[in-house]
C-alpha cells in the first residue's frame, strides 16, 4: 500500500443530516493508471498526492455512501467493485481482470455493511451514480449459478441516458459497462429508470444531473438544510480533482465536466457542503474553499 501523503491531516468526525446517520461503505482498493485518472496533467504534478506503483497505476477506493435513517430508511449511494470476479465473469473477467486492475479481495460492500450491524437485506434504496463497472459491481451477486440483486429488498435508481449508454456503450466506455452488473436488476424488477434531476427523491436526498463524465451520471445531494453532503461520483473522483483542470482521461466531455465542476464548487464553497469521494484512498470527504480563480481542499475528513 503506498504511503499516505495526508498523514496527520484527516479530522475523524462523525455526521448526521437530517435523519440520517452518515457512514462510509468501503467496497475495496484497485489500481488505476495514473496518466488515465489526471488526463493532461504531468506527472510530476500529481505523483505528489497519488503516488504510483511500478506500473503506473495509483491507488483507488471504490467507496460507497451509507444514509442510515433507520429501518425502512437504509439508503445506499453506489456499490463499488462486487465481490467474486470469475464466479460473476468466467474466467475471461476473473482473474486477469483482478490482476489487471490491482484489485485487493480484503472488503466489500457486504463486509462493510455487516461492521455496521447490517445486512444487504437491511438496505430499502440504492442509488446508483452510473452503471460503470466500479460503481455497480456489488449490486448483483450470484446464487446457484445465477445473477440476482444483492440488496433484496431494495428498489435500485438510475438515470434513462446512462442506462441507455450502458445497453449500447461507445468504444470509449465499452470496458466500463458489464451487463451482469444491472441487467438482473432490470429482470427482477428493481430497476427505477430516472429522466432527469429529481429534488427530494427520497426525503432530504435529490440527484443532480451531469454529462461531463459520461452521459447520465447523477451526483447525490443529501441536505436538512443546514448541513449538505454532496456525494461526487465520478465528477470529483478524488480530493485532489477539486482543482478544476485536473480532470481525467475517462472524462469524455472534459470541458463540460470543468464547468459542472465549477457550478458545484462555488455553491459547496460557498455554503460549507462536505463533499465525499468514492475514490480517495486517503479520505473520505473534504470540505474546499476558493483559491486564485480555482479550488483547494480546506479541511480533509475521515468519517466514522
Amino acid at each position: 500500500m503506498a504511503l499516505n501523503p495526508f498523514a496527520g491531516q484527516v479530522r475523524s468526525t462523525e455526521m448526521k443530516i437530517g435523519p440520517y446517520r452518515i457512514h462510509p461503505v468501503p467496497t475495496g482498493i484497485f489500481g488505476l493508471d495514473g496518466g488515465a485518472m489526471f488526463g493532461t496533467v504531468p506527472k510530476v504534478l500529481w505523483e505528489k498526492t497519488n503516488p504510483a506503483d511500478a506500473e503506473n497505476r495509483i491507488e483507488m477506493e471504490a467507496r460507497a455512501l451509507l444514509l442510515d435513517g433507520g429501518p425502512g430508511q437504509r439508503i445506499l449511494i453506489d456499490c463499488g467493485l462486487g465481490g467474486d470476479f470469475v464466479e460473476k465473469y468466467g474466467e475471461k473477467l476473473g482473474s486477469k481482470f483482478a490482476e489487471m486492475f490491482a484489485i485487493r479481495p480484503d472488503s466489500s460492500v457486504e463486509k462493510s455493511l455487516a461492521r455496521l450491524g447490517l445486512t444487504p437485506g437491511d438496505i430499502n434504496h440504492v442509488i446508483l451514480t452510473h452503471l460503470h463497472f466500479d460503481h455497480t459491481g456489488g449490486a448483483t451477486k450470484a446464487v446457484n449459478g445465477e445473477l440476482v440483486p444483492t440488496f433484496t429488498n431494495a428498489r435500485y435508481y438510475v438515470q434513462s441516458a446512462n442506462y441507455e449508454t450502458a445497453l449500447k456503450p461507445n468504444m470509449r466506455e465499452k470496458a466500463s459497462y458489464y451487463a451482469p452488473n444491472f441487467e438482473p436488476l432490470k429482470d427482477a424488477g428493481v430497476l427505477e429508470i430516472l429522466d432527469g434531476e429529481k429534488q427530494n427523491l427520497l426525503p432530504g436526498v435529490s440527484v443532480l444531473l451531469t454529462d461531463g463524465h459520461t452521459r447520465g451520471q447523477q451526483v447525490v445531494k443529501v441536505t436538512d438544510g443546514s448541513n449538505t453532503l454532496l456525494y461526487c461520483g465520478d465528477l470529483i473522483p478524488t480530493s485532489t480533482h477539486v482543482r478544476l483542470a485536473w480532470v481525467m482521461g475517462y472524462d469524455l466531455e472534459p470541458l463540460t465536466l470543468i464547468e459542472e465542476k465549477r457550478t458545484l464548487l462555488t455553491q459547496a464553497a460557498n455554503e460549507k457542503w462536505t463533499l465525499f469521494f468514492e475514490h480517495d484512498p486517503y479520505s473520505d470527504a473534504a470540505h474546499v474553499v476558493e483559491s486564485k480563480g480555482d479550488f483547494a481542499v480546506s479541511e480533509r475528513l475521515a468519517l466514522a
